[in-house]
């Protein structure tokens, strides 16, 4: 029997979804095929009400756990997002946190477990096409991390995705955007300099899709997370700027996904329609 054709995407915190996949989701959506977002931990070590961090007096993470997965709902609907499947597990924090030590924490959960749960919803879904984070988890987050963990062994498990990808930022596109936002004056946190290993080469890049029809979705989407305010900065940019971040996804397909067309390719999908 013929499967319906499926996208799924494993993210590790609510608000995730937005900027790597949310217009590969909501482009998909319009054209007619099922989306399924998972999210595996249910944010925690968010900011709370009036920007409180976790640590500080006054972090109720409860509270934090509630607002992020009402605004997780507010947003999966501004992108179309036709089911969203929740793992529920605690959001392990920035590397170096406290909240890394919780037994209970997503990073700290043995990868079988949360990939047999995974593996549980690319069966009942079936998709043929799976997106996540690569090996370091796109900036080293431990939940990034461990996302991509379950997710390959997930695949592994149950054989279903017939393609897999990895959400990737390019590293000459981030520069281009540093560089005309402070030609603008804008601040974009800091003087830092991005590390040399922040995102990807170009070269490495399989997959680049045009979102740029989708671009006020992702913004509203991304503006459902307004307790987020460090994500938020990027609603401040010129539009022109906006549209380098918003317009454009680039993903790296894995050499394991069974079905390989030519590359460059420009949809997820290339092989599977």
């Amino acid at each position: 029997m013929e499967r319906e054709l499926t996208l799924m995407a494993v993210h590790a915190h609510p608000d995730d979804e937005v900027l790597g996949t949310g217009g590969v989701l909501a482009r998909h959506a319009e054209e007619g095929i099922r989306t399924v977002l998972v999210t595996c931990t249910n944010g925690e070590q968010g900011d709370g009400p009036g920007g409180v961090k976790p640590g500080e007096p006054g972090h109720d993470e409860e509270a934090v756990r509630r607002r992020r997965l009402a605004e997780l709902r507010d947003s999966a609907a501004h992108l179309d997002i036709g089911h969203v499947e929740l793992l529920g597990y605690r959001d392990s924090g920035m590397e170096g946190w406290e909240a890394n030590h919780a037994p209970d924490a997503f990073a700290n959960v043995p990868v079988d477990e949360a990939a047999r749960r995974l593996a549980g919803l690319m069966e009942r879904y079936r998709p043929q096409v799976v997106v996540t984070y690569d090996e370091r988890g796109g900036y080293g987050h431990p939940d990034h991390i461990q996302a991509h963990r379950i997710t390959m062994a997930a695949a592994e498990l149950t054989g279903i995705p017939d393609k897999l990808y990895y959400t990737a930022v390019p590293r000459e596109g981030v520069r281009e955007m540093f560089a005309q936002a402070r030609e603008l004056g804008i601040d974009l946190g800091g003087d830092e300099e991005l590390p040399d290993d922040f995102g990807v080469p170009a070269d490495q890049i399989t997959t680049t899709v045009d979102v740029g029809a989708y671009a006020d979705r992702k913004r509203k989407a991304l503006q459902a997370h307004a307790s987020q305010g460090d994500s938020i900065f990027l609603l401040r940019l010129p539009e022109e700027v906006q549209l380098l971040v918003f317009g454009t996804e680039h993903f790296i397909r894995h050499p394991t996904s069974r079905v390989q067309p030519p590359t460059p390719e420009t949809d997820l999908f290339a092989g599977l329609r």
